[in-house]
């Protein structure tokens, strides 16, 4: 049992209160998952300043990070280091920082993870001022890995690409095997990593976002309901069974998704939205 919340802004004088709206809806999900929680925004120009390149990362402080990338700016936000610089900052991470952990990469989109209680993660976060046009969050109560930042979602493993997960991969196993066979690296034991890796190998196969969660639909086995986002998408897919809670809301000024409806109840508007649960094994995308 974890909790999933999303926000695709389509209204812009709503952006300065994306932070302060994903603090609310994460509130509401505690319950769900105490270890551990993380988020993704998107558009927020403190953490991913336009025109410069995002590397979000664990294992080093932000001093080390300038020290070792220069001309880097460095910003701490709980567990994780948020650095934003020019060039392919990625490669220069792996260059010098190769002890540390790249949780997030990409133009316009930061990932934060944290271990401990989502709310108290959220203050450390500053996550209540945070702008932007489209962010999730994810409380997670573990099972298949240990409690560790690097094993909180979202797991970010391709540009600006990230997924959140509640429920659990049963073959996870066989396709983190046939992934590793392909090239694909991982970072954790975590199932929903895996999940995320196959996502993001098969955008880069060229597949479009409804493709690759099809394709998932086909492959992966057991019970999930997956939030996935891009720097100009927002998609909700769940498994054969529908097993695991999912709601989504839409107006003329924003979709959001959540596991319960508390956490979209905390929405302007909500009063007015189209609401409903999605269907087994149907992809739903929303684009910028």
């Amino acid at each position: 049992m974890c909790g999933i919340v999303g926000l695709h802004l389509r209204e812009p004088s709503l952006e300065p209160r994306l932070g302060e709206l994903l603090t609310a809806m994460l509130g509401q999900v505690v319950e769900r998952g105490p270890d551990s929680a993380g988020v993704a925004v998107y558009g927020d120009p403190r953490l991913s300043p336009p025109g410069r390149t995002v590397v979000s990362l664990l294992g080093v402080t932000p001093a080390e990070a300038e020290a070792a990338l220069p001309g880097a700016v460095a910003l701490a936000a709980d567990a994780t280091t948020v650095v934003h610089g020019t060039g392919d900052l990625p490669a220069a991470v792996a260059k010098a920082l190769p002890q540390a952990t790249v949780i997030g990469s990409g133009n316009g989109m930061a990932v934060l993870k944290g271990t401990g209680n989502p709310v108290r993660l959220a203050e450390s976060f500053g996550l209540a001022s945070v702008t932007g046009w489209q962010g999730m969050g994810h409380t997670r109560m573990a099972t298949e890995s240990a409690v560790t930042p690097e094993g909180a979602h979202p797991f970010s493993v391709g540009p600006g690409q990230c997924l959140v997960h509640n429920g659990s991969f049963a073959n996870h196993a066989t396709v983190r095997r046939e992934l590793r066979a392909q090239g694909v690296e991982f970072d954790s034991e975590n199932d929903s990593e895996v999940g995320a890796r196959f996502v993001a190998h098969q955008l880069a196969q060229g597949a479009d976002l409804e493709k690759a969660l099809k394709l998932l639909c086909e492959r992966f086995d057991g019970f999930y309901t997956l939030l996935v986002s891009t720097g100009d998408s927002f998609a909700v897919v769940r498994d054969a069974i529908a097993c695991k809670p999912a709601l989504i809301a839409e107006t003329d000024a924003w979709v959001a998704m959540a596991s319960e409806y508390r956490a979209l109840d905390v929405l302007p508007g909500i009063e007015n939205a189209r609401i409903f649960e999605p269907e087994p094994e149907e992809v739903y995308v929303w684009r910028r």
